[in-house]
C-alpha cells in the first residue's frame, strides 16, 4: 500500500511539474533585418562536419523543412519554429516526435505559430535522416 501512495506522489510532482515547465515561454532571438518576415529567430552555429547519415537528412530538410523552419533550423519569424531549441532536445522531443510530427502534423503547443501539416512525401527513413541532421546541429549549439 505504502508503494502505491508513493508511486502516486512521485506521478503527482512530475505533473505539477512538468505543468509549470510547459509553460515557460522560450527565449528567442531575432535576427535584425530591415525585414524581419525571414528573418532566422537564433543564431545556428555549424558543426565543422556532418555524418554521412546527417548529410543525407540535410539534403531532405532544405527539400521538405527549410521553406517554414529555416536554413539549417534556426526558425523564420512568424513561420515556424527553431529546431535548433532546447525545447526539442532529445529529452522533451525524441526522435519519434519528429516521425509523428511528420506523418500527422502536431498542434501548437509551445510556440504562437499554429499547428504543422503532415508533410507529404517523406518516409519513415527520410525522417530518421532528418533527425539525424537536426541532432547534429544540436549538439553543435550545446543542445544534447
Amino acid at each position: 500500500m505504502k508503494f502505491i501512495y508513493v508511486t502516486a506522489a512521485i506521478l503527482a510532482v512530475g505533473a505539477v511539474g512538468y505543468s509549470l515547465w510547459a509553460t515557460v515561454k522560450p527565449t528567442v532571438h531575432s535576427a535584425t533585418t530591415s525585414d524581419n518576415r525571414n528573418a532566422a529567430l537564433v543564431e545556428v552555429m555549424l558543426p565543422d562536419t556532418f555524418s554521412d547519415n546527417a548529410k543525407i537528412g540535410k539534403v531532405g530538410f532544405n527539400k521538405k523543412c527549410a521553406a517554414c523552419h529555416g536554413v539549417n533550423a534556426a526558425g523564420i519569424e512568424g513561420v515556424a519554429p527553431p529546431l535548433v531549441h532546447k525545447i526539442y532536445e532529445p529529452s522533451h522531443h525524441g526522435d519519434e516526435s519528429f516521425q509523428r510530427a511528420a506523418a500527422l502534423g502536431v498542434r501548437a503547443h509551445h510556440w504562437p505559430f499554429g499547428d504543422m501539416p503532415a508533410i507529404k512525401g517523406v518516409t519513415r527513413g527520410d525522417v530518421t535522416m532528418i533527425t539525424a541532421y537536426i541532432r547534429e546541429l544540436q549538439r553543435a549549439n550545446g543542445i544534447n
